[in-house]
């Protein structure tokens, strides 16, 4: 009895071993392209002074007309973010050796700023520096919502998968079972526009720089892993 219990439990582990390497995968492919609905401008305000309070205070002011400016330009309180807040002692190091001594302190307050008006981003660019800030870090153009795209794309690439695996059973004559794995991979977004505020001459100029929009391009790759019967 004892033996045919454990001949029963290795055929069962034969068998299902047999069942999950015994498989076939195909991978499919789904891309959508949109044009970019919203803005994203990455921005520092840098003050150095004597002091840290002064620093602060300093600041602070630059970053309150900042703020102003960008709520003449209709751009909600949501949609502006303060993204780091540091404050840098600065050093004077001596010619032959010693301790250093401080000499003034900097502080650096990094926000990022939607923009949802696209014919906007130029003005603003250029108006952003005017209003206080010392640096532009990086200018994206991105879908804000883009989950429904996400999801059109991951249809695509499964229906594109399925397609292969229809194809190979005509041409080879093998039967699929079951799916008994699923991978994807989003990507396909592109990377920020950097800009330095004083290369470009920005801060008063007419229009602000050509920033064109182009579209984003959304791919999803998915792998799907059926059985053989």
């Amino acid at each position: 009895m004892i033996l045919a219990i454990f001949l029963l439990a290795s055929t069962n582990k034969v068998v299902n071993t047999a069942a999950t390497t015994n498989t076939v995968s195909f991978s499919g492919e789904g891309k959508v392209v949109a044009k970019p609905d919203i803005g994203k401008i990455n921005l520092s305000i840098v003050t150095d002074a004597l002091t840290s309070k002064i620093a602060q205070d300093e600041n602070s002011k630059k970053s309150k007309a900042l703020t102003d400016y960008l709520k003449k330009q209709n751009i909600d309180d949501k949609d502006v973010k303060t993204t780091g807040y540091n404050i840098y002692p600065q050093y004077r190091y001596p010619q032959y050796g010693g301790q250093p001594t401080i000499t003034g302190y900097q502080v650096n307050q990094s926000m990022e700023v939607k923009i949802r008006d696209l014919d906007k981003v130029s003005n603003i660019l250029d108006g952003v520096v005017s209003a206080g800030a010392n640096q532009v870090n990086g200018l994206s153009f991105e879908i804000d919502n883009p989950d429904a795209l996400k999801s059109e794309a991951r249809a695509k690439a499964i229906a594109d998968a399925k397609n292969k695996a229809n194809e190979l059973k005509s041409q080879v004559g093998i039967s699929l079972g079951k799916i008994v794995n699923f991978s994807e991979n989003t990507g396909g977004y592109p990377g920020p526009i950097y800009y330095d505020a004083k290369g470009m001459g920005m801060g008063g100029g007419a229009g602000g720089p050509s920033v064109p929009t182009g579209e984003n391009e959304i791919t999803v790759s998915v792998t799907i892993t059926y059985q053989i019967k």
